[in-house]
């Protein structure tokens, strides 16, 4: 008789995941609010969709990953922040249409399948679902081996919010004469790591516990979490103060901005009105980046962009200063086509990122 085989001798452990799931399933019960109706584990997630105090409901739906930074949490062995990553990313692509999230679904492919490494991924997640009221109500994990090597894994994030038409943010509403306010990133957040890790880590031969001035250690510089602008943005949203928001992802300025602009106006940015964060000046300098690359690769320090009439600049700049959310006039909205124009900084200026 031939010897049998099993699904284990194929590379994939269901008793691993069995195992992996006990513990998700606790972890993400935690951000559960009372409209889910289902437990994880069902063949679909339950939501209950009632909206108390929305008249005219609309749901707005993204899906993200987090790219290579997947990489640089690989090699520090610290997992549960790319999962944090992931939701707040999701959490800010529907915020700028002015929605506020419901839940949250989440897929990890790994090649073998590691039950520490998985629970502190979603461990990242339940922390930043619960910070942002957000239900963690399903996912799906897949082992495939020969398609992934062992010790990598990759994670993609789905979200779904609701916005009352009333609220609704379209870009429609900005107006030629709009300031353009920046609210500061806190690092890479989720875009540009395989540019980073070129200059970083291959052209300068750095590895990530290399400490640089200014920047710190490389590996912790670039795992700074992706931050979630939805408490601070929010209360703007539902008063109606803001005419349109760019999160600022991949693309960078260049790119986002005219993502919220009709075809006819363009947002002319200030170089030099706000401070770029260290790291981006190491990665421009040492890697000798064109300009126009960094600014179209990483955020520079502006994690996102609020449009909003001069008639309400006084409303945010109070809000900002009262919750303590750091700001900068970045520029304006002008006559043009749609895209985003820079203005050069003053003769002599040392450096546009200074």
């Amino acid at each position: 008789m031939a010897d049998k085989t099993s699904y284990r001798d194929s590379g994939v452990n269901i008793d691993a995941q069995d195992e992996a799931l006990r513990e998700v399933r606790r972890i993400a019960r935690n951000t559960f609010t009372p409209a889910v109706l289902s437990d994880i584990g069902s063949f679909g997630g339950l939501f209950r969709g009632t909206f108390e105090g929305v008249e005219k409901p609309i749901l707005v739906s993204s899906t993200d990953g987090v790219g290579t930074k997947l990489r640089v949490a690989q090699a520090m062995k610290i997992h549960d922040t790319v999962g944090y990553d992931l939701v707040c990313h999701c959490v800010n692509d529907i915020l700028v249409q002015g929605a506020r999230p419901l839940f949250f679904l989440d897929y990890y492919a790994t090649g073998k399948l590691r039950p520490p490494v998985m629970t502190d991924v979603i461990r990242g997640m339940a922390r930043a679902c619960h910070e942002n009221n957000t239900a963690l109500i399903g996912g799906e994990t897949a082992e495939m081996p020969g398609f992934y090597g062992d010790d990598d894994y990759d994670i993609a994030g789905f979200i779904v919010g609701v916005v009352d038409e009333k609220n609704l943010i379209d870009g429609k509403a900005v107006r030629e004469g709009d300031i353009i306010l920046g609210v500061p990133s806190v690092g890479l957040h989720t875009n540009g790591y395989s540019l980073a890790r070129r200059v970083l880590i291959d052209k300068l031969g750095h590895d990530y516990q290399t400490i640089l001035p200014d920047v710190g250690k490389i590996g912790e510089a670039l795992l700074a979490p992706h931050i979630s602008y939805l408490k601070p943005l929010i209360p703007l949203v539902e008063e109606r103060a803001i005419h349109a928001l760019a999160h600022i992802t991949g693309g960078g300025l260049t790119d986002n901005v005219p993502r919220v602009l009709p075809e006819t106006l363009d947002a002319r940015i200030k170089l030099g009105s706000w401070p770029v964060l260290p790291i981006f000046k190491t990665i421009f300098e040492a890697g000798n980046v064109d300009r126009e690359e960094m600014l179209r690769v990483f955020n520079m320090g502006i994690g996102m962009a609020v449009i909003v009439s001069p008639d309400k600049v006084e409303t945010v700049a109070k809000h900002f200063g009262h919750i303590g959310q750091k700001f900068y006039f970045i520029g304006n909205i002008v006559k043009g086509s749609g895209k985003v124009q820079y203005d050069q900084p003053p003769a002599g200026f040392p450096s546009w990122i200074e």
